[in-house]
């Protein structure tokens, strides 16, 4: 793929990214949500990890194709991720706490589902303050080490998932199933690394 094509695909992305915010806009503004407020909590929160995981098969999707064209998309992917979780978040402390600080660390410490999905969102902070290539300039490898978070964080995630679903848990499993694919691919790479 030449370079202006991928200028054009990597433009097409953006927009498409930005698409399940709009839809959520639209479904809560024409009335379409019961809950607008749990709506666009569930929504937000799907799409942050559903980008997490986009992000971290990115790796090995150039490692199967032989393109560089996925890890030129890495970056975006990944500040979409937590474009949607500052969403979530930004959700949860506003629309649903209405900023009530003691009320909000009192969540945090009682349930568990919230104690990870907290624990996850500060965690992305630093990778997307550190996501400049100046600061991969100035940080050197430990850019990558501090990157790897982005694991950790998509097991907080998953897990931030999977407890706050009460019943049918279909979509956390497949979210799960995905990481572990994923985190899987990577072991066995390093492994095969290790004893070539």
């Amino acid at each position: 793929m030449n370079l202006r094509t991928f200028s054009y695909f990597k433009a097409a992305l953006f927009v498409l990214c930005l698409l399940p915010l709009a839809r959520a806009v639209w479904i809560v503004a024409s009335g379409g949500a019961v809950n607008p407020i749990e709506f666009v909590t569930r929504s937000t929160g799907t799409w942050t990890l559903s980008f997490l995981l986009i992000t971290l098969a990115m790796t090995p999707l150039r490692r199967l194709t032989g393109r560089p064209e996925p890890l030129r998309l890495r970056r975006m992917l990944g500040l979409y991720a937590f474009f949607y979780a500052c969403l979530h978040f930004t959700t949860y402390i506003w629309l649903d706490q209405f900023f009530d600080l003691a009320a909000i660390v009192r969540d945090i410490a009682k349930r568990p589902f919230v104690t990870v999905g907290f624990a996850a969102f500060v965690l992305l902070i630093p990778l997307a303050a550190t996501s400049t290539d100046r600061m991969m300039r100035r940080l050197k490898r430990n850019w990558g080490r501090l990157h790897r978070l982005v694991y950790p964080i998509a097991i907080l995630g998953v897990l931030h998932y999977w407890w706050l679903v009460k019943k049918d848990l279909t979509q956390p499993a497949l979210f799960a199933a995905a990481l572990a694919v994923l985190l899987g691919m990577r072991l066995w790479w390093r492994r095969r690394r290790r004893s070539a």
